[in-house]
């Protein structure tokens, strides 16, 4: 879609997917980030939008939050994979962190879409949910781009990177398991015999 329609597509994926619609966002932003490193989108333009994206939709999740309150999620939100599990797991968050839940809740996928709600719900005021939601946007959109930019330079070599240490690595990777699992059952067989 975005390679189709552009800056459109990527604006109003990422504001549904924001709101609880299931977009990849991270992945959508990773394949633009690449896409700018290739010259098919300018970087800059691709930041401000995928920005802007975001932004309105925490600003709908918020705006319906405030409105609609918490029954409405509750009675209608599993249409829009809003079940009460992943509800009460983002307003545990929300207690414990307030609105750095908002900030920080863009790198935990099922909680972004609930933290955004539960300030509307909570009340909070307008421009200080904007300061947090509006930082922390413009950091998860800043890394995911970057990261996608990045890879999408260096893809020949990266691959080649994982090509040439893929067997090192399995092979290491399964020692450690191995040393792990012994560990730990020589911990518990100790534990076992106090």
């Amino acid at each position: 879609m975005v390679t189709q329609y552009g800056y459109i597509a990527l604006f109003g994926l990422l504001a549904l997917g924001i709101v609880g619609l299931p977009v990849p966002d991270e992945i959508l932003m990773t394949t633009v980030g690449s896409l700018t490193s290739l010259g098919m989108l300018s970087f800059c333009t691709s930041l401000i939008v995928c920005y802007l994206g975001a932004m309105t939709g925490m600003m709908v999740s918020y705006t319906l939050g405030k409105k609609v309150g918490k029954p409405v999620l509750y009675r209608y939100g599993k249409w829009i994979k809003l079940t009460p599990q992943r509800l009460e797991k983002a307003e545990g968050w929300f207690k414990k962190y307030g609105l750095w839940a908002v900030a920080f809740g863009y790198y935990v996928p099922g909680v972004r879409h609930f933290t955004c709600y539960l300030a509307g719900v909570s009340g909070v005021g307008l421009w200080r949910y904007l300061l947090y939601a509006g930082s922390g946007a413009l950091v998860w959109v800043l890394t995911f781009l970057t990261l996608g930019h990045f890879i999408g330079q260096n893809a020949p070599a990266l691959m080649g990177l994982v090509h040439k240490y893929m067997g090192v690595s399995v092979t290491v990777i399964i020692v450690l398991v191995a040393v792990a699992a012994l560990i730990y059952m020589r911990h518990r067989k100790k534990q076992s015999l106090r």
